[in-house]
């Protein structure tokens, strides 16, 4: 049977050149008038200037990592090829989030002067731009796959002692390497995006709105313009890095388990092809279903998110159909006239962890929608409580977040039992089961090309709203962008509900990685002379259990509690950052309506580029420490305690920091919600008591859904990641 990687270069070519179409498409269209064109140049130009120095910050970092690792790599400890992959994965999930946020600062007037003619004509716009950000991302993804997978193949191929499952063994392990890079990467845009727009959010909005009495994006807050670039590298460059990682870090994985798995049968070929072409198969289906997302003229949330339903559930159902063709295909043993089409014949059970996967995707889908959107009794809910002042909606805040993660948890709990048992694993035979685990991780994130353009169009939406308020466009408009805004909160949550429970799945078939690793670093420093013909897996069935994972082993006790204590400590880091810098915005704009004069009667112009340089310095300097802690812990962890304490670390955290996500998340997108729900008129509407209590719960909320919550899911992966590259340090070198 042929192998069929090369149709990842046509995913991988197919995505980029849609994204080449839509964004030839998005700059055809007006940018209006003067006015706004000069307000949208001011949100580009303070984006860039974010990126530019946040990157620059970024270079120091991914310099001094290589070099440890070719230090690491002199020792033996790593290949060569490991420093060369880490800068690889770095560089394209950068420029996936550069390119997204480019085309969405480009995008936010576009969608604005859309707007004015009608509903659908700016939803097009703005969801045509959310498909670039989709589309590069699992384009740049594929293709970064593509060629170390290619080139790779090629190198070990040239040992003729090596069989074709050893060789696509050492292509696994060493692709592995790469997913770091962009696990770093992710991790420092998604905290610095995540610091610099939510400190000018609560900035704008505790002194404009509550103190000041002026409506949102009113051009007269000088926080506003760095609101509105924050939007962009947060929740477009920072989410667009984020979600690369994701995606590539998902497939990886599972190649690496695909190839563990089917070696004794000769199979490995075929299981590292799986996860590949399915997210090619995903390119496809998801830019089909792009053409399907239309929208009547009425300003309903229903109506909109009714329209992006349907490209994403035809998405879905295309996937199903095309999965199944593939995995037939490869593990099926290509019986494509078996009578019995939906049974199990060989490894068929694979088809089946796919479809839980995208069955569990929607389910946690449809779950944050419930639980964020104002069409549904918990934001409402929340809403209604401002009516009793500020303490009551976070209190009601906080409960509807904690109460929404009982339908995750429980979704990914049957998830992983459901896709390991169907794919063949047991108790005593778990290599199937693993991954079909991590198969599944892929299927939920197979359609991420629509799904992140559902949720990439909110913050152009968002700025699209703030650019007619500034440019004093009729309210018509504004309201079909709040529409669309409103919308794009919930399709936020949504997306960042997707990322969170693909995290969980692929954060497990990381441990059981990590769990391989250790077993093959002792297997080549310890296999005696005499067994040395024995392969791994028939010295892994020799030797047994070199893991000591009793609950009783102080070590696993002990790696319990420190990762269950990770997330909340990166947590605390991260929110506080936000109201250090925050106060800092606060200041500054209480300076500047005091010392301006006329700047409240519209007769002065703000200074908005001190309010970009405060959330600019802020960002970059609160940033590092809580990165740095996923890629420190694990490792002294590791030094002091041993392999197996790192392992029951990465399982404390990773049953945490999912839950503790979740929270953050849907708590936050519930509180925003809740606040625009009083907007449209509800408990007394704009500059009511009602709308300044549900100002302070969103302000609360904004570092819960936009920083920690989201950066959780890319924390509990890179420790995963970090354990798995230092895994030979830490076996041969820990102290106890």
């Amino acid at each position: 049977m042929g192998d069929l990687m090369w149709l990842t270069w046509v995913g991988s070519i197919a995505a980029l050149l849609f994204c080449g179409y839509l964004w030839v498409s998005i700059m055809k269209k007006s940018e209006g008038t003067k006015r706004m064109a000069e307000i949208s140049q001011h949100v580009r130009e303070g984006a860039n200037a974010y990126l530019k120095r946040q990157y620059g910050a970024i270079i120091v970092f991914f310099i001094v990592m290589a070099i440890i690792l070719s230090v690491m790599a002199s020792q033996g400890y790593l290949t060569w090829f490991v420093p060369f992959a880490f800068f690889t994965g770095g560089f394209f999930s950068g420029l996936s989030g550069f390119l997204g946020m480019k085309i969405a600062t480009y995008a936010n007037s576009r969608t604005a002067w859309a707007a004015k003619s009608s509903l659908n004509s700016g939803l097009r716009v703005a969801f045509s731009s959310g498909t670039v950000m989709g589309m590069m991302v699992v384009g740049l993804g594929l293709l970064d796959l593509s060629i170390w997978y290619t080139f790779l193949k090629w190198w070990y191929s040239q040992d003729p002692s090596l069989s074709m499952d050893q060789v696509i063994r050492n292509i696994t392990s060493t692709m592995l390497t790469f997913e770091m890079g962009a696990s770093s990467m992710a991790l420092f845009a998604r905290v610095g995006g995540g610091i610099f727009t939510k400190a000018a959010d609560v900035g704008a909005d505790l002194v404009g709105k509550i103190e000041a009495g002026i409506p949102e994006d009113d051009p007269r807050n000088p926080a506003t313009i760095a609101d509105n670039v924050g939007d962009n590298v947060g929740d477009v460059a920072g989410m667009g890095a984020d979600l690369y990682e994701s995606y590539v870090g998902a497939i990886v994985a599972t190649m690496v388990l695909g190839a563990a798995a089917f070696t004794s049968e000769g199979l490995a070929l075929q299981a590292v092809t799986i996860p590949m072409v399915m997210a090619t198969v995903g390119v496809i289906c998801s830019i089909i279903g792009t053409f399907l997302v239309r929208s009547g003229e009425e300003a309903k949330q229903e109506v909109l998110l009714k329209a992006l339903r349907i490209g994403i559930y035809s998405a879905s159902g295309l996937i199903c159909v095309g999965s199944y063709l593939l995995v037939q295909y490869t593990l099926g043993y290509g019986k494509f006239n078996n009578p019995s089409i939906l049974i199990w014949w060989p490894n068929m059970g694979i088809w089946w962890a796919v479809i839980i996967g995208l069955v569990a995707g929607n389910i946690i889908g449809f779950s944050t929608e419930y639980f964020t959107s104002d069409h549904y009794s918990p934001t409402r809910g929340i809403s209604q409580q401002a009516q009793t002042g500020s303490a009551t909606v976070i209190i009601a805040g906080l409960g509807v977040g904690m109460l929404s993660t009982a339908i995750p948890v429980l979704t990914i709990v049957l998830g992983i039992l459901g896709s390991f048992f169907a794919a063949g694993g047991s108790i005593a035979e778990p290599a199937k089961g693993l991954y079909g685990i991590g198969i599944a991780a892929v299927g939920m994130l197979s359609t991420l090309g629509i799904t992140l353009a559902t949720d990439a169009y909110g913050p152009v939406a968002d700025n699209a709203g703030g650019n007619a308020e500034m440019a004093g466009l009729e309210p018509a408009v504004r309201k079909r962008t709040d529409a669309l805004d409103a919308l794009g909160n919930t399709t936020a949550a949504t997306g960042k509900g997707f990322a969170i429970g693909s995290a969980a799945l692929t954060a497990l078939a990381l441990l059981a990685a990590y769990y391989d690793e250790v077993y093959m670093v002792k297997y080549k420093d310890w296999l005696p002379q005499a067994l040395e013909k024995l392969s791994f897996e028939e010295w892994r069935a020799q030797v047994g259990e070199l893991f000591n994972l009793s609950i009783l082993n102080p070590e696993i006790l002990c790696g319990i509690f420190l990762g269950a204590m990770m997330p909340y400590l990166f947590s605390s880091l991260t929110m506080r950052a936000v109201g250090r810098a925050a106060s800092k915005m606060v200041e500054e704009v209480r300076r500047q309506f005091r010392e301006i004069k006329g700047i409240l009667e519209g007769k002065a112009n703000p200074d908005y580029a001190a309010c970009v340089r405060i959330s600019t310095a802020g960002a970059q300097r609160e940033m590092i420490i809580p990165s740095l802690m996923a890629i420190v812990v694990p490792i002294v962890t590791g030094l002091i305690g041993g392999p197996e304490m790192v392992f029951a670390l990465l399982a404390g955290a990773l049953a945490s920091g999912f839950v503790l996500a979740i929270m953050m998340a849907n708590a936050g997108g519930a509180w925003d919600n809740a606040k625009k729900y009083i907007e449209s008129g509800h408990f007394g509407g704009k500059g009511s008591e009602a709308h300044k209590a549900g100002v302070v719960g969103d302000t609360v909320g904004d570092p819960f859904k936009d920083t920690a919550g989201p950066s959780l899911n890319i924390l509990i992966k890179l420790m995963s990641m970090v354990s798995v590259v230092f895994a030979a340090l830490i076996v041969k070198n820990h102290l106890f």
